[in-house]
């Protein structure tokens, strides 16, 4: 049975209460209930564009020496200001939200001693990164209240824009979704060798959903399908002053479970040039970018052909074609752009020679059942089950197929960067031709990924990021040995 936590009012209560019916299942939840509630309890009405992007805060190390990067983090709760005139309530580590980004260097450690300053279990994952079991943030590697974990990056992997986040199984979902997460940037001397927009014109920029009640306090529903509010950085609808020259941004979907495809107004086309694992093999000019809950990709935009005083919206489209403008980007200013975009951006290795083929199905009961479930290969997580035996060094080939007919999912494997190397029988796009950790499995599709387990042995999960479905039970475990 699947338990939640629930946020009341300034203090933090625990309870463990049976998840119920079908709100358990995003795509077939009844609105009707949902929206009149939501109605009812609806904060004012969000005026867009009043207020800037905030940029998120660079983490600060409180040591150095030896060549290790250490940080000291308490997972603490703390009031901010998300709407405007209201107080939320919210998750975070050492007070911010969302969390400050840390900035690495490859073959550089970081070394951070997590607090769990809450009255519930936390457990912390870097998101995409290699790294022994210990240092994993599993969801049962958890850090008891008024504990303290030490977690070791070693940051032996390429550049790449990772984000760490809660992984307490149960609970994270809800973690998350009050604000457990940040980002956790990598960078190495073959990023840094390119001509690519740098320093203040290289950008984090994290995209959720959320909701709220009149009072402003973030409201959290498994499988919540109401929540139409979104925020960029953890402001709603912000604008962001830029000057005439290209910028880099690095988007990060960080929603539980909502995916996001976003283009430019004015038929403006961005260039992708980076995915979860770092830079594509060669930059990817678009309409539109489709990004999955958990997924990142470094988008280049190129003010510069619009005049002073224009403004250009990012829109978030439904799937019926509706748009909705998220975020303005205001043409305020000239600068100098010595930045360029190489038709080549890095160069990856051949993939090696299969030695092996496993088949993964994906699936949740979709038929309105009472206490729904989520599976992986039909089997509900199990910490105590090992689902799959692999060899140390070796190179595989998973199928991953979504069963459902209506309900999408994605699929994030913990210690590897994988290739998508198929999609429903046809050779990936553009978009996915670099290092993955993170990929959509839309209903009745397939996708074939390759895996090379040469770095850590140990026992990791994989799952599906939409957070909601893991904390069902759509995770397993796999044994590298």
């Amino acid at each position: 049975m699947v338990t939640r936590r629930r946020v009341l009012g300034a203090g933090l209560a625990t309870a463990a209460v049976a998840s119920t019916g079908a709100a358990l299942v995003p795509v077939l939840t009844s609105k009707d209930a949902a929206d009149t509630a939501a109605k009812a309890a609806a904060p004012p009405p969000i005026v867009p564009f009043q207020t800037a992007m905030p940029l998120i805060p660079v983490a600060q190390p409180t040591s150095t020496t030896g060549g290790v990067d250490r940080y000291d983090i308490s997972v603490v709760t703390a009031t901010k200001q998300i709407l405007p005139g209201l107080n939320t309530q919210v998750l975070t580590y050492g007070g911010q939200f969302p969390g400050a980004t840390i900035k690495a260097r490859k073959n550089r450690p970081v070394v951070i001693h997590q607090h769990n300053g809450l009255t519930v279990p936390v457990a912390r994952h870097l998101h995409g990164a290699s790294v022994e079991p210990y240092s994993d943030g599993g969801p049962m590697d958890l850090i008891a209240p008024n504990s303290t974990r030490v977690y070791t990056y070693p940051n032996q992997q390429p550049h790449a824009s990772l984000w760490y986040h809660d992984h307490a199984h149960h609970l994270e979902s809800e973690n998350v979704y009050r604000g457990l997460q940040g980002s956790y940037l990598i960078g190495d001397d073959v990023e840094d060798a390119l001509p690519l927009p740098k320093d203040a014109y290289d950008v984090v920029v994290q995209l959720r959903d959320a909701r709220f009640d009149a009072a402003g306090q973030l409201v959290y529903t498994m499988g919540d399908r109401t929540r139409t509010t979104v925020l960029t950085n953890g402001v709603p609808y912000p604008y962001f002053e830029v000057a005439a020259r290209k910028y880099r941004f690095r988007l990060a979907n960080t929603s539980n479970q909502r995916f996001f495809t976003l283009r430019l107004s004015g038929n403006t086309n961005m260039i992708q040039i980076g995915s979860d694992g770092g830079l594509l093999p060669a930059p990817h000019t678009t309409p539109s970018l489709f990004i999955t809950s958990g997924e990142r990709a470094d988008i280049v935009i190129d003010f510069s052909t619009f005049a002073l005083g224009t403004q250009i919206f990012l829109e978030s489209v439904a799937s019926n074609g509706t748009a909705e403008q998220i975020l303005r980007f205001d043409v305020t200013r000239t600068a100098s752009d010595p930045s360029s975009i190489p038709p080549v951006l890095r160069t990856l290795p051949p993939l090696p020679t299969p030695t092996a083929q496993r088949t993964i199905v994906m699936r949740m009961d979709e038929d309105g059942r009472p206490n729904p479930q989520a599976f992986m290969d039909d089997k509900v997580y199990d910490h105590n089950r090992i689902d799959q035996h692999i060899r140390f060094g070796a190179s595989e080939v998973w199928t991953v197929t979504n069963a459902n007919t209506r309900a999408p999912h994605n699929f994030h494997m913990h210690l590897v960067q994988f290739r998508v190397i198929e999609r429903n029988g046809a050779a990936p796009g553009p978009a996915e031709a670099g290092l993955k950790d993170t990929v959509a499995v839309m209903p009745g599709e397939t996708v074939k990924l390759q895996a090379t387990f040469d770095t850590y042995a140990g026992e990791f999960v994989y799952h599906c990021h939409m957070l909601d479905h893991s904390a069902m039970g759509m995770m397993a475990t796999m044994k590298i040995a």
